[in-house]
């Protein structure tokens, strides 16, 4: 893997963890940085339970990368975050691990929350960590 492959896997790493903790309240953080092993989570985030695997590449694989996660979550819930350049972030998992995934989502955001009553959601996610979309629909967060 080249320098620059390697730069942009970092910042894209960095850009994720910003986007998780924006998204749902939570911290988190580059992950290799701290632990670094070949299965620790891409990004440390303070959602017990959920391996996060991050993949910031123009040729996507992502039945390629889901598998990667699951090998490497140690029975935590196996999540995708990716995206191509100047695209938005996509989030990828099994579809038997949905349920989980929410429950794991839905505790976090209590505890981040106490103040958001049932039904509520904190809001979209700032344009700010997302990345630019060419086209009308530039700025508008989770048009694909």
């Amino acid at each position: 893997m080249s320098r620059s492959q390697r730069n942009k896997g970092k910042r894209g790493e960095r850009e994720a963890a910003k986007a998780v903790s924006v998204a749902f309240g939570v911290r988190s953080r580059r992950g290799v940085q701290y632990q670094g092993g070949p299965s620790s989570a891409d990004i440390q985030v303070d959602i017990p339970g959920i391996h996060w695997e991050v993949k910031f590449v123009e040729k996507e694989a992502v039945r390629a990368w889901v598998k990667q996660a699951i090998e490497d979550a140690s029975g935590k819930v196996p999540v995708v975050l990716h995206r191509k350049s100047r695209a938005p972030w996509l989030v990828t998992l099994p579809l038997e691990r949905v349920y989980e995934f929410a429950l794991r989502l839905a505790e976090a955001a209590s505890q981040a929350f106490p103040e958001v009553g049932p039904g509520q959601v904190p809001g979209a996610v700032p344009a700010e960590v997302l990345p630019e979309t060419p086209g009308e629909d530039a700025g508008h967060a989770g048009v694909l």
